[in-house]
Parts: C-alpha cells; structure tokens; sequence
C-alpha cells in the first residue's frame, strides 16, 4: 500500500509543476461583489482576461487583475522552456475562487439611543493557471 501512496505522490508532484497559484487575502471587498466580476473571467484564457479586466468599471476588478498577473508571474517561473504557451492563448484560468474572509465589525449610531452594526466584510482570492491540453479528436 505504501508503494501505491508514493506513486499517487509522485503524480501530484508532477502535475504541480505545471499549473501555477496565486492568492490574495482579505481583499477589501465583499465576496459577493468580486464574485461578480470573477465569473466573467473564470475559465477564459488568461490575456484575454487581463483585458476584460482592463476595461472593467467594478472595483473589484483591481484587485482580480493584480492577483492574475502575480499567477501569470508564478507560471512563467516554472515553465521557462513553455514561454510560447503564454503567447500563443493556451494558458487559461482554471481555477478562481472567491471565499469569505474576515469581517471587521463596526457600531453606527441608531435612533433611540441604539447601535446598529456594520460588517464590514473582505475576501480571499485564489487563482489557478493551467495550460490548455491539445484536443485530440479521434476519426474512425
């Protein structure tokens, strides 16, 4: 059973060194407004995606944009030989996760001598680059 463990290892290993992660933690925006702007670029390749956030008037797409530039960075770090994949699009978004951080809670003065609160809420951002597989279609 061991020997079968180290294969499985082995394999995980290898994968890795393809695929490329970035992340960013307690972005200062909600999870569900980012998540907005993550949907349109999730699964796209990944200069195509820098331009949809480029031109994007959410807010959120700053932060989306420097945490897929900082992958794009990691990818090119582990794959020097691979350089024309970047330039010929078959580098894509696989992977975008948009989880909920931590909230910052805050008192705002209510009527009647109350407090209300505030939640102020954040995000974390992870991204995973991958490299498109060559489709290989089969003709009988």
């Amino acid at each position: 059973m061991g020997a079968r463990k180290r294969l499985m290892a082995e394999r995980l290993k290898e994968e890795k060194k393809h695929i490329a992660i970035a992340k960013l933690n307690d972005v200062p925006t909600s999870p569900r407004k980012m998540r907005l702007v993550a949907d349109i670029i999730r699964g796209v390749e990944v200069n195509k995606a820098l331009d949809i956030l480029k031109y994007s008037k959410k807010h959120a797409s700053i932060s989306l944009e420097k945490v897929v530039r900082s992958a794009i960075a990691n990818w090119e770090a582990k794959n020097q030989d691979k350089a024309s994949e970047l330039d010929n699009g078959n580098v894509y978004i696989k992977t975008l996760m948009v989880n909920e951080g931590r909230t910052l809670k805050r008192i705002r003065p209510c009527p009647q001598g109350r407090a209300g609160r505030i939640r102020k809420r954040s995000n974390h951002i992870t991204v995973i680059l991958d490299v498109k597989k060559p489709s290989t279609t089969v003709e009988e």
